[in-house]
């Protein structure tokens, strides 16, 4: 395990060498390289009609994202077998969706926004002014309010097939006063699959007032395959070396600190499941890992590593690379069997794990973290890319 992951950073790009030589060989032949489609699926309680692309290679992996919340549905993905499977949660139709933002949400697959995470009291204060969202956990307002973007159909801005790649892009206009947010909000999502098994999430948005915006897409990874059990025995490594320590209500406490010593130390690749029970109060306060790590190398606007996931039993990997400063890791804790996956299997707590890009929670109240203001004239800009390979588990020395 370890020699695997040695050099650390340096290692991250070597994923999508490993799956490109391990399926080039498997699917050789006249394959297209890419294609799009596009179909209904299905209708919202309120009569919104819903799209669903389909994004695929040929080397077998294939995207699909529906407008209904800007919503990765499924992301499937070969092992090191080269056997096909889903590696996030969802619901095998729209009823699914709707039936869980119905209850408040769990945002599978979903762009989360107009603020991801968490402000404290539902209140911040901008240019002298404060603005009101509805409290959604507890007291805390989380991922946008009651509505955010995850409950709105999205509209399709346009679509692209390329002899190595295939996208589209969706649109969300939020208007002044949405949730309690101030300013007009226009976001533009692009998803783009490319031959190289690489899905590139950019995020654009604009406004013509003073706003906050923090934008994720909150998938729930399992790279075992969808309904296959926990993610205990994944294998994590997460390109920073401080984090940002919360309270009881899993809020930050405003300072940045070491994981040196830590349950969240993930420097060195370890298993999810290795300290999953630890009794630090970091741990023990959100019932799991739910914290957000300070990303290493933030030096340009090229993405740059910022976590490796890997499930020995299949093989794949997941190289996840951000422009974003953070990284909110969420070993699925609410789960409690209560939805159903397209498997017919139950999700429960370490399901799944998700890899939330992203700005620090609650940014309004604590001026040291990277601002999420936005002003009229400039525009957000950020980028997350999902590197899909495979890696077999080391066989034993004799």
């Amino acid at each position: 395990m370890h020699a695997f992951f040695s050099h650390g950073c340096d290692r991250f790009s070597l994923a999508g060498l490993l799956v490109m030589a391990v399926v080039t060989a498997a699917h050789a032949g006249p394959t297209p390289a890419m294609t799009l489609d596009r179909a209904p699926f299905g209708t919202t309680p309120d009569g919104q009609r819903v799209e669903r692309f389909t994004l695929a290679n040929r080397h077998g992996m294939r995207v699909q994202v529906m407008t209904y919340g800007a919503t990765i549905t499924t992301i499937d993905a070969p092992d090191s077998s080269g056997h096909v499977a889903d590696i996030v949660l969802g619901f095998p139709t729209l009823d699914g969706y709707t039936r869980d933002s119905a209850r408040g949400g769990l945002f599978f697959g979903a762009t989360v926004g107009r603020v991801a995470n968490r402000i404290a009291n539902g209140a911040f204060v901008l240019d002298g002014q404060t603005y009101h969202i509805p409290r959604t956990e507890g007291t805390n307002a989380l991922h946008g309010g009651r509505r955010g973007f995850d409950k709105h159909v999205w509209t399709v801005e346009n679509t692209g097939i390329t002899a190595s790649s295939a996208s589209v892009t969706l649109q969300l206009v939020s208007p002044n006063g949405d949730e309690g947010f101030p300013g007009t909000l226009t976001t533009h999502v692009t998803f783009s699959l490319n031959d190289g098994n690489e899905l590139s999430l950019h995020y654009t948005a604009t406004t013509d007032r003073p706003t906050v915006v923090n934008l994720t897409n909150h998938s729930y990874f399992n790279l075992g395959g969808e309904g296959s059990g926990s993610i205990e025995n994944e294998v994590l490594q997460v390109n920073a070396g401080t984090f940002t320590p919360i309270d009881a209500k899993s809020l930050p406490l405003g300072t940045v600190v070491s994981v040196a010593g830590t349950a969240l130390d993930f420097r060195t690749p370890h298993r999810i499941g290795e300290r999953l029970r630890d009794p630090d109060p970091q741990m023990m306060y959100p019932h799991g890992y739910d914290q957000n790590w300070v990303v290493n190398g933030q030096l340009s606007r090229a993405p740059v590593p910022a976590a490796r996931l890997w499930d020995p039993a299949s093989g794949r990997v997941l190289d996840v690379l951000t422009t974003q400063p953070g990284l909110q890791v969420y070993t699925s804790n609410a789960l409690d069997g209560s939805y159903v996956g397209p498997s017919g299997h139950a999700y429960r707590q370490t399901d799944a794990v998700a890899l939330e890009t992203q700005h620090y929670p609650d940014s309004p109240h604590h001026p040291d973290f990277p601002s999420i203001e936005l002003r009229p004239g400039q525009t957000y800009d950020e980028t997350t890319l999902y590197r899909v390979g495979v890696q077999p588990a080391p066989h034993p020395r004799p």
